[in-house]
């Protein structure tokens, strides 16, 4: 039988807040979505502890409990004075031990309905990574498929916009997907945060309406797609987004103007394709980026480099791809993502017939 003022991990939904007790490190790297995070022991507090108790470990309870005690009494007065009696938060720490034990005693004695998480983050963690296996196979999918700087992304956005159910992988993962994907001041977020995200997206969804997502490779700059999803994925029926060249260009050169910017950060980019291209293309890219030749410089990568690499991959994972729907961009401005938005949810009888074959 379960103990009073402890819950499970399905009961998170039914707490007014969910509070992550652990260092700001820690909760960094990853948290449960929508957390808020109230440390009862800073980074540097939670080392001096732990280097402690090596040597002694009743040492290091008197000052751990010294530290969270003040720590504790410090959120109270700033944050949770103004709180009604019936508040009801859910506290965790890493594993459902001491730091959230300590949190939860005092804020019950208080008299609000406060409640630990069984297992802490470590049995939230276990939980995610076993429904990324199972849940993503819930889903029917409409994969937006399309050469690089055909307006995928954009689409999804305005899809979003419309009220479809949208699935983003690069979005959450602060990454384009390509050796140029990386976002200006923007670091990509670690694995199990990207996890956790993609795992309350799927949770907030319908099953009963397809979701769209972007076509990817298994990763989106150096996080990893859930296997079960992108193998779902695959399987999925797709929509082909054409765009002319021109038009792919102009694009591309908006969504990286970073680039434009900072051509000293363009060029470190380039060299991760050493090795995959000879010296004298190389230095051809070199010298359009060196003069400033970004159109030409575009148009070359695009014909030299994403189309035979994309062309290659959505042929392998996507099998009716040749006769896929297709929806034909004329401009980029916000109405014509939008038209095209619409155009894709009134396609969903050729989807499933596609799917089908």
């Amino acid at each position: 039988m379960k103990k009073p003022g402890i819950a499970s991990i399905d009961e998170i939904q039914a707490f007014d807040e969910i509070i992550d007790v652990r260092t700001p490190l820690e909760f960094a790297e990853d948290h449960i979505p929508g957390a808020l995070n109230f440390p009862v022991l800073s980074n540097e507090e939670r080392v001096r502890v732990g280097t402690l108790h090596k040597e002694s470990a009743f040492e290091a309870k008197k000052i751990g409990a010294a530290l969270i005690s003040r720590n504790i009494a410090a959120h109270l007065e700033n944050h949770w004075l103004g709180k009604p009696k019936n508040w009801r938060p859910l506290i965790y720490c890493w594993r459902g031990g001491q730091r959230s034990g300590s949190m939860t005693h005092i804020l019950r004695s208080i008299g609000f309905a406060a409640t630990q998480l069984e297992g802490g983050y470590k049995n939230y963690r276990h939980h995610v990574l076993e429904l990324l296996a199972t849940l993503p196979g819930q889903f029917s999918y409409r994969v937006i498929c399309g050469l690089t700087g055909s307006g995928k992304s954009r689409l999804l956005q305005a899809l979003h916009q419309i009220g479809a159910q949208v699935l983003d992988l690069e979005q959450l993962a602060n990454h384009r997907g390509s050796v140029l994907g990386n976002m200006p001041d923007k670091p990509q977020p670690s694995q199990k945060f990207y996890d956790s995200e993609i795992l309350a997206r799927l949770q907030a969804f319908d099953p009963s309406i397809p979701v769209f997502v972007e076509s990817e490779s298994k990763k989106v700059g150096s996080l990893h797609v859930p296997e079960a999803l992108i193998e779902q994925m695959w399987q999925s029926p797709c929509l082909r987004l054409e765009a002319t060249s021109a038009l792919r260009v102009s694009l591309l050169l908006e969504d990286y103007s970073h680039f434009l910017e900072n051509p000293a950060s363009l060029q470190q980019q380039l060299a991760k394709l050493h090795g995959m291209y000879s010296n004298e293309q190389l230095d051809t890219w070199k010298a359009m980026h060196d003069t400033q030749q970004w159109e030409t410089f575009v148009a070359d990568m695009l014909v030299k480099h994403y189309d035979p690499a994309y062309t290659r991959s959505i042929n392998n994972h996507f099998a009716n791809y040749g006769s896929a729907p297709q929806l034909h961009l004329n401009s980029l401005e916000n109405q014509e993502f939008l038209r095209l938005a619409k155009e894709a949810l009134a396609l969903q009888d050729k989807f499933d017939n596609n799917g089908a074959e």
